[in-house]
């Protein structure tokens, strides 16, 4: 089982052996050289640091992110399986730049393919699952785009399934930024991209040696996921997340000049971001609110919970912004349903609301029946 260092010195001297030179904390724009750079938070969306993070501009192969994404949903919903067997043509096994040389005519499993995509960034391993998944390269990137939509990715633009040189295919360091968020909330994801080297093992006995594009799993303390990309068009580029404690963040790095210096700049903006903001845990939706009378029910009164978690990204040491205002029923009429609204949680930021979150019952309470009611007024004599 892999093990992260945790941040020291030496987990800084590796770092830098494995990136180029020691990463710094930045500051300002000026200090990341990529043409654009997005830093964000995954739980609340939030942009800690951005440098033309809504240029559009080519992304090379941090497009299989929403190749990887299409595929982990439809395993997820039960479109598709994991151990389905893919038959492969011969326009994706003839597919150029990073691939792992998959034969024509033959089956490999969703698992192989998908694995080989986030690890090794096979471009043929893409189109393989594209027209498996769609009929055809050109129906799955209308998929591409519709997903793109839904999630509001507003500077994207795709137009194939890996990142190849293409007119008109485009995306930015904050789109980049939102794909990985959602991409980093499936558990089937994480299977594969914390994987640092592997054999696929061909239907013809051949072997392909896979090694992850990203280093950062490997190099910096709680990275566990992201998607290098290259071309000429694009210059170095990489999204990457990592985890410490309970905060989670996203880093994007588009058209860096080489590729020590993308690690190197993903680096520096995960390190200003864990040194200087944290989630603080506003609303727990584990821990009763309060409580509330039941009339005429079998139970005199019922615990109320959240419906959910609230985080909320502060800056450490520095006073909260956040307020938290309860609205509750002092008083609910049985029967009680499971699950049933008896207010809301209002979350403000500075005076400004910016969640409401529902107040619910955990358990169900019968209205007292006739007989019931005779017993109790009997107890009472």
């Amino acid at each position: 089982m892999k093990k992260f260092l945790t941040f020291s010195v030496f987990s800084v001297i590796i770092l830098a052996i494995c990136c180029g030179s020691v990463p710094v904390p930045v500051q300002a724009a000026s200090e990341i050289s990529s043409k654009s750079a997005c830093l964000m938070s995954y739980e609340t969306r939030e942009v800690l640091f951005e440098k033309n993070s809504h240029t559009k501009v080519p992304v090379a192969s941090m497009v299989k992110m929403m190749t990887i994404l299409l595929t982990v949903e439809d395993v997820e919903n039960g479109e598709l399986s994991l151990d389905e067997m893919v038959s492969t043509s011969e326009n994706a096994s003839g597919m150029g730049g990073s691939q792992v040389f998959i034969d024509p005519y033959v089956e490999y499993s969703v698992e192989d393919l998908l694995k080989s995509v986030i690890v090794a960034s096979a471009n043929d391993a893409s189109v393989a699952l594209a027209e498996h998944i769609s009929g055809s390269e050109a129906n799955f990137v209308k998929r591409m785009n519709r997903r793109a939509s839904e999630l509001g990715m507003t500077d994207t633009n795709y137009v194939n399934c890996t990142g190849l040189p293409a007119a008109e295919g485009y995306s930015s360091a904050y789109d980049s930024a939102i794909i990985l968020s959602e991409l980093a909330s499936h558990d089937i994801y994480h299977n594969y991209s914390t994987i640092w080297m592997q054999d696929l093992v061909h239907p013809s006995g051949r072997v392909t040696g896979l090694t992850n594009t990203n280093r950062l799993i490997r190099y910096y303390s709680g990275c566990d996921g992201g998607k290098t990309g290259s071309t000429n068009e694009a210059g170095c580029c990489l999204a990457a997340t990592a985890k410490r404690d309970d905060m989670r963040l996203v880093s994007v790095v588009v058209g860096a000049k080489d590729s020590q210096t993308r690690f190197n700049e993903c680096s520096q903006l995960f390190n200003y971001g864990f040194a200087n903001f944290e989630n603080v845990l506003l609303v727990d939706a584990s821990k009763s609110v309060g409580q509330a009378s039941v009339s005429k029910g079998k139970t005199s009164a019922v615990e109320l919970y959240p419906s959910q978690n609230y985080y909320a990204l502060v800056k450490k040491n520095e006073e909260s912004p956040f307020a938290v205002e309860f609205e509750l029923s002092s008083i609910v009429k049985a029967p009680v349903s499971e699950g049933e609204n008896v207010g809301k949680i209002t979350i403000s930021k500075n005076g400004v609301v910016t969640k409401e979150i529902a107040v619910v019952t955990r358990e169900a309470v019968e209205k007292l029946s006739y007989l019931d009611t005779l017993k109790k007024i009997g107890e009472k004599w």
